[in-house]
C-alpha cells in the first residue's frame, strides 16, 4: 500500500519547486539566450542557435578588455582562496586552546558579516586614501620628488581589494574550522605524540589528512565568494575593475546577447571550480576511509 502523504506535503513541494525555479531559472534563461543567432535580442522568442555572441565576446565589448578583467578576477580569487585556507586553518588550530581575549577576537572577526558590504568597501577605500596621503607627505618631507611624481595609489587588486575580499571570506572559513575541530577526536594526535611525532609531524601526517576534505570546501568558499563579489570591491579596487564590476557596468551599455554570453562564461568558471573542489574533496574522503580500513 502506498503511504498517504501528509496534508502539508504538496504545499511544501510547491514551495520548494518555486524556490528552485526562482534560484536557477534566471541562470538557465541567460544560458539559453546566450546561444542565439546573429539577429538575437535580449528577450524571448529565440532567434536561431549559434555561437555568434561568444565570438563577439572574444573580440571584445567596445573599450572594455574582458580578457584582462577575467584574469584579474581569477588571480584575485585564487589568492583569496589560498589565504582563506591558510588563515582559517591556523585560526582554527589556535582557537582549540584557551586564548586570552579569544571571545573578543572571534566577534571582531565575524563582525564584518553583519556590516553592510558597501560600508566595509567605503571604509577600506577611505583607509587606503588616507594611507596615500600619509605616504605622499613622507615622500615630500624626505625630498623624494621623483618617487612622489611616479606614485599613484595604494589602492589595487592585491592590496585594498584583497583585504576587502578577505573580510568577507575569512569569517566563513573560521566558522567552518570551528565546526570541524568541534568534531575532531584529539586521541589521534595523542597517539601520534606517544609514537614520538613532533607537533609539525602530528599536524602534517594526522590532523591535515583528516580535515583535508573540509579544507578543500573552505577553499571553494573562498574562491566563489571572491569571484562574484561586487559591493565590497566597488570602492576598494583602485583604477581597474574585476570581471563582476565590468559585467555590472556593461548591463547599462550593452544591448546584445553578448552580455549573456559573458554571464554564461562566468557561471561556467564558477561551476568548474566547484566541480573540481567537490571531486577533490570526495577523493580525499575516499583515501581517508581506505586508510582507516587498512
Amino acid at each position: 500500500m502506498k503511504e498517504k502523504r501528509a496534508p502539508g506535503f504538496w504545499l511544501l513541494a510547491i514551495f520548494f519547486a518555486a524556490y528552485v525555479l526562482f534560484l536557477y531559472g534566471p541562470m538557465l534563461v541567460i544560458v539559453v539566450l546566450s546561444f542565439q543567432g546573429p539577429d538575437g535580442g535580449l528577450t524571448f522568442p529565440m532567434r536561431g542557435w549559434s555561437l555568434h555572441w561568444f565570438q563577439k565576446l572574444a573580440e571584445g565589448l567596445g573599450s572594455v578588455d574582458i580578457g584582462a578583467a577575467l584574469w584579474r578576477s581569477l588571480g584575485l580569487g585564487l589568492t583569496v582562496m589560498a589565504l582563506t585556507v591558510v588563515f582559517s586553518v591556523l585560526a582554527g588550530l589556535a582557537f582549540r586552546k584557551k586564548l586570552t581575549g579569544g571571545s573578543v577576537l572571534f566577534f571582531v572577526v565575524v563582525a564584518s558579516l553583519i556590516m553592510p558590504s558597501i560600508i566595509v568597501s567605503l571604509g577600506i577605500g577611505l583607509e587606503f586614501r588616507l594611507l596615500d596621503t600619509g605616504i605622499k607627505k613622507v615622500l615630500e618631507t624626505w625630498g623624494m620628488q621623483g618617487t612622489l611624481d611616479n606614485y599613484g595609489t595604494a589602492l589595487g587588486i592585491y592590496t585594498s581589494a584583497l583585504g576587502a575580499h578577505l573580510s568577507w571570506t575569512l569569517p566563513f572559513g573560521l566558522l567552518i574550522m570551528f565546526a570541524i575541530f568541534n568534531r575532531f577526536n584529539p586521541a589521534y594526535e595523542e597517539a601520534a605524540r606517544d609514537l614520538g611525532a613532533t607537533p609539525w609531524q602530528s599536524f602534517r601526517h594526522v590532523v591535515l589528512p583528516l580535515i583535508a576534505p573540509s579544507v578543500v570546501g573552505i577553499g571553494m568558499f573562498g574562491f566563489t565568494l571572491s569571484w562574484d563579489e561586487i559591493a565590497r570591491t566597488s570602492q576598494a579596487i583602485g583604477d581597474v575593475n574585476t570581471l563582476p564590476l565590468e559585467l555590472q557596468g556593461l548591463t547599462t551599455t550593452v544591448t546584445t546577447p553578448s552580455i549573456y554570453a559573458l554571464g554564461t562564461v562566468t557561471m561556467v568558471v564558477s561551476f568548474v571550480v566547484m566541480g573540481l573542489a567537490v571531486g577533490l574533496s570526495s577523493l580525499l574522503a575516499r583515501r581517508q576511509k581506505a586508510q582507516r580500513v587498512s
